[in-house]
């Protein structure tokens, strides 16, 4: 059985022969996708591999086709097979505008760069919404009333509820039904990409295009802007989100033969960055709360941030008495500092030690007196050194890294790894202790076992900047990794 690279490879050699055929796998995000960079004779292209969501790649490739035809900013469907399990795209390169934002900073080159990606966007809506076929559309046709709605009721029910707060159901559903029927009254003939943020454009020789948008449907023009520049994690400074919605309100407005109404245009964008953020904090209640994946528990104090300036700042254009009343009390600093990620300062004395291990010669000592930490059996986990090609070598080769990925349960077991352990490392942060020991074992301590310590220590590293010490027992003792 060939794993998933390899089945890759021979897709992509089946469209394109090559005797230098190389794979890359990229990070995934939040979907199931599995993207992966293949070379070949110095150009390179995307090849995207999903064979459990036949309908979303339809959805993304043939919205493709129709904008790439158009000449709009999106890559090209280089090739798909006949069942849109695998598909082969131009490859736009790994930097996305929201790289570009943490990297610069608020400057005038990003500046000129969000008001590209404004221009462009206008033209996706208005321009790629013509004759486009919404028969595509993953789920629902339209961003309609009934659309509006389930993104209220995700919000209530894998975001509100998890917290726990008292309010009154039948009333807060009737402003549900309110608001709800209040924004499906705007025009909805355009392209909504339903996901247009800054991590979804990428910038490429200075040129922006869109991506990631097979959940687009009809809808009205405020949402994806709503989107862009309320993003949470962005944190765009208050008066660019002013300039730059003015800057795409002129340039839409003059490709649609300057029809719009600003006043009523407005008072409904403000409506839909409400709905934009409450549909942002259900994804982050399935996702993090649900789920346990730690990107989108560290998310939700920005999300909350957001939305307590939009509540001090901006006015909900209609009344929503118990809306209302939820959402200052989620904006609440109680609230967000439940949710806060505490970084490591300098004075921080906190060291992680995180070990791999052989259950054959037994569990590590802590000497640091602390009485021991965590314990993890990674043996439940499919071994890669039951196959020939993977026994001489060790959790820090690549080829069992993609195995691990791609073939076992390893990114469901640390994601729940993650989850556990954030919350003693957060709380030893807070209370100044200085050691912890997280170890990992498997049934020789060379394959699972390194990778899992190996990808802990990144993360911690990466989410709570604290002082982290590698050991991998059995293989420093065979001095096979340095």
């Amino acid at each position: 059985m060939n794993s998933i690279p390899e089945e890759v490879k021979a897709f992509f050699e089946s469209w394109k022969p090559g005797p230098d055929t190389t794979i890359q796998t990229l990070p995934q995000a939040g979907s199931n996708r599995h993207y992966f960079r293949v070379f070949q004779n110095n150009s390179s292209y995307i090849v995207t591999f999903n064979p459990t969501n036949v309908p979303e790649n339809n959805a993304f490739i043939e919205f493709s086709r129709h904008f790439f035809i158009k000449q709009l900013p999106v890559p090209e469907i280089l090739h798909a097979d006949a069942e849109k399990k695998h598909y082969i795209q131009s490859d736009l390169g790994d930097i996305s505008l929201f790289q570009l934002v943490q990297q610069h900073g608020y400057n005038d080159y990003i500046f000129e760069l969000y008001k590209k990606s404004f221009a462009q966007l206008a033209r996706l809506q208005v321009e790629g919404g013509q004759n486009l076929d919404y028969n595509n559309c993953i789920a629902t046709k339209s961003f309609d009333k009934h659309a509006i709605y389930s993104d209220l009721l995700y919000f209530k029910y894998y975001f509100l509820r998890a917290l726990q707060l008292p309010y009154d159901k039948n009333l807060l559903l009737n402003d549900f039904e309110m608001l709800s029927s209040y924004l499906v009254q705007e025009d909805h003939k355009f392209f909504m990409h339903r996901d247009c943020q800054s991590r979804n454009v990428m910038v490429k020789d200075d040129r922006v295009y869109f991506i990631d948008y097979q959940g687009g449907m009809q809808g009205a023009l405020q949402y994806d802007v709503a989107s862009m520049l309320w993003q949470a994690r962005a944190a765009l400074p208050y008066d660019w989100r002013d300039e730059l919605y003015d800057y795409y309100y002129n340039h839409v407005n003059t490709l649609l033969g300057n029809r719009l109404h600003k006043p009523y245009f407005k008072d409904n964008y403000d409506g839909f960055v409400l709905i934009r953020m409450l549909q942002t904090l259900g994804a982050y209640g399935f996702r993090g709360l649900f789920e346990r994946k730690p990107h989108f528990i560290s998310s939700i104090p920005f999300a909350l941030k957001n939305l307590r300036w939009f509540l001090q700042n901006k006015n909900i254009p209609i009344r929503l008495p118990e809306l209302q009343k939820i959402l200052w009390a989620i904006a609440d600093d109680k609230i967000i500092e439940r949710y806060d990620t505490i970084k490591a300062g300098p004075e921080c004395k906190l060291k992680v030690k995180v070990s791999s291990f052989s259950y054959k010669k037994g569990m590590p000592e802590d000497l640091s007196g602390n009485g021991g930490g965590f314990v993890f059996d990674c043996r439940g986990i499919y071994n890669p050194g039951r196959q020939e090609e993977f026994k001489k070598l060790t959790g820090r080769d690549k080829e069992v890294q993609e195995f691990l990925l791609h073939e076992s349960e390893m990114p469901s077991f640390l994601q729940y790894v993650y989850g556990i352990v954030d919350i003693t490392v957060q709380d030893y942060i807070k209370r100044g202790f200085e050691n912890l020991m997280i170890s990992f074992g498997c049934t020789g301590g060379q394959h699972r076992s390194v990778f899992a310590a190996d990808s802990l220590a990144k993360h911690l590293q990466e989410k709570f900047n604290v002082v982290t010490e590698i050991h991998h027992i059995e293989q420093e003792s065979k001095n096979w990794i340095n």
